[in-house]
């Protein structure tokens, strides 16, 4: 704090100003100077801003140091003054009243500020502390209607070889839903935030996919009509983020997506800014072939994002991670390995020099380790239990590792390892601000995949379905924050059997997972100040094995603060 050094200062200063040379109406004015100090002192000392033994001894480095000032005057001037000063009185040179005048406008300054920041006076000021924390949220209503079609086989049929969905054949399904995320920022200091996000939704996923209750690592909705009983509300992100300096950024817990997925500007670029965001920004909606929005990571991610704010054409970056899956204490009767999920992913952002156009390309490698299941050897072991995955959707290739001779209790578990290597492409032309046009281009391949190995592992000749792509268009306002704001999007997808791991993947299109083909429509429109109402189209059909079709709708009322 500089208000004791600028204090002393003062009272130095103002000593100084006591000469008996001065004329008297100056004396007058530094006497009123001088008195005016020293009662500014005993109340910052009443204040306890600082203790009374801090003041006193302002007071005597600063008289100590007028009557150095005074002997050196005297010995460089050679004129002695009028007479001996008594015990305790100071006299020096005239001190000009530009200095004077610049003394009172820095003292002014601290002071005030000081009283600013620690509000004197104001008996109903929260502390200083309340002002490190930043408050966000969001809220959705949404009518969802889900249409399946004629040809579809049952949903009994689909559970008979371990792919969850309990409904196929029921047409126009409708459900009301809700979604409400509240999340809480911190500062704790410099370099170091903290986010915290509570949502709707279960802590465990449904037992099959579209389940009534809700609630999965890709969702955050609770479906209404449930008896009027309370909805469930979760820790849904906690997490440490450290950015000890711009280029860098750790963050430890469970946090947003750190990857780039495919848009410009908001969270979801992996080139997360200083203070952490736990919701989202307002209507722009990243490419999800490979992860749904609400899905979370655990674990450490790194971001370096070098020259970011500097203008460059060509800014690199890279982002990586390592993530638990399924954490297994291994025993005599527990032989299943951890779960465990590594990806890094390098790219560039190319803004070239004169144009509206600015390109963000990133390429990633996504390693899934003891993914796949192993078969119970001996009959009635369970020692491989545990290779099955604690959540799935639908669409990837299974097994039976289950040996008790019961064809009812059978276990499934992933026939292929998944070795994600997948390209993303954003190109967003801005050159009819506001209105941007936004197009993305995303791939992936299961590169993981081994025939041979499956067919040992699973007794199964699964011919490879490995490869999925998605492209999409955008036009409107990249955030929808005001009132007749609009953004429209469409995107066709294509999403084999294996490509990935269908747990993670957006549960929207044919009720989430893999293995389908489709397009979506969807619009935005601001309503008012953040607040706006959506409307989406799909339709998609499997690509392969059991015939399934469905078409939904979701209409969207959303409000954000």
């Amino acid at each position: 704090m500089r208000i004791p050094a600028m204090l002393a200062g003062a009272v130095m200063a103002l000593a100084a100003m006591g000469s008996v040379d001065a004329k008297t109406e100056e004396h007058e004015k530094i006497e009123v100077l001088y008195e005016t100090t020293l009662n500014l002192i005993h109340l910052l000392v009443e204040q306890g801003v600082i203790k009374q033994e801090v003041a006193d001894e302002m007071i005597r480095k600063a008289e100590q140091k007028a009557k150095a000032s005074q002997q050196q005057a005297r010995e460089q001037g050679g004129q002695p003054p009028a007479g001996e000063p008594k015990k305790g009185e100071v006299r020096v040179t005239y001190v000009p009243e530009h200095i004077k005048k610049e003394i009172r406008d820095q003292l002014r300054e601290e002071v005030v500020g000081q009283a600013k920041q620690e509000r004197w006076g104001n008996v109903n000021a929260t502390p200083e502390w309340l002002d490190r924390f930043t408050l966000e949220g969001d809220i959705r209503l949404r009518e969802q209607a889900d249409f399946f079609g004629d040809r579809n086989a049952p949903a009994a049929n689909f559970q008979a070889i371990g792919q969850q969905i309990d409904n196929t054949t029921k047409d126009s399904h409708h459900r009301e839903r809700i979604r409400m995320r509240l999340g809480i920022n911190a500062n704790v200091t410099r370099g170091v935030d903290l986010g915290l996000r509570l949502t709707t939704g279960n802590v465990n996923g449904p037992a099959v996919t579209g389940d009534l209750m809700g609630g999965s690592p890709t969702s955050t909705l609770q479906t209404l009509g449930t008896y009027n009983s309370k909805f469930s509300f979760v820790l849904d992100q906690a997490y440490l983020k450290l950015s000890p300096w711009d280029w860098l950024t750790v963050s430890g817990g469970r946090f947003p997506n750190p990857f780039f997925v495919g848009t410009v500007g908001n969270i979801y670029t992996g080139t997360i800014g200083k203070a952490p965001h736990t919701i989202p920004t307002a209507g722009v909606v990243h490419t999800d072939l490979l992860w749904d929005a609400d899905v979370n990571f655990e674990g450490l991610a790194v971001n370096l994002h070098p020259w970011k704010k500097q203008e460059r054409t060509i800014k690199p970056f890279l982002n990586a991670g390592i993530f638990p899956l399924q954490k297994i204490n291994q025993s005599e009767t527990v032989k299943a390995k951890d779960k465990w999920f590594y990806g890094a992913q390098a790219g560039i952002e190319w803004v070239p020099e004169g144009a509206d156009t600015k390109i963000r390309l990133g390429a990633a490698y996504y390693d899934f380790e003891n993914i796949s299941g192993v078969r119970n050897p001996n009959f009635g072991d369970t020692l491989f239990n545990q290779t099955a995955p604690l959540f799935r959707q639908k669409g990837n290739s299974l097994f039976n590792i289950d040996n008790d001779g019961d064809p009812t209790t059978n276990l499934w578990a992933l026939a292929s390892d998944y070795k994600i290597a997948n390209a993303t492409l954003v190109a967003d032309y801005s050159r009819f601000k506001p209105i941007h046009v936004i197009g993305t281009l995303d791939y992936a391949r299961n590169v993981g995949y081994d025939q041979d190995r499956i067919l040992a592992r699973t007794g199964q000749d699964i011919k490879p379905e490995i490869n999925a792509y998605q492209a999409r268009l955008t036009v409107g306002y990249p955030v929808i924050s005001e009132r007749h704001q609009w953004q429209v999007l469409g995107f066709y997808r294509r999403s084999e059997r294996d490509s990935m791991l269908d747990a993670f993947t957006d549960s929207n299109y044919l009720l989430g997972g893999t293995n389908h083909k489709g397009y979506t429509i969807q619009g935005f429109y601001g309503v008012a100040h953040n607040t706006w109402v959506g409307l989406r189209y799909m339709s998609y059909d499997n690509i392969s094995g059991l015939p399934l079709s469905i078409d939904s709708v979701n209409l969207d009322l959303n409000a954000r603060f």
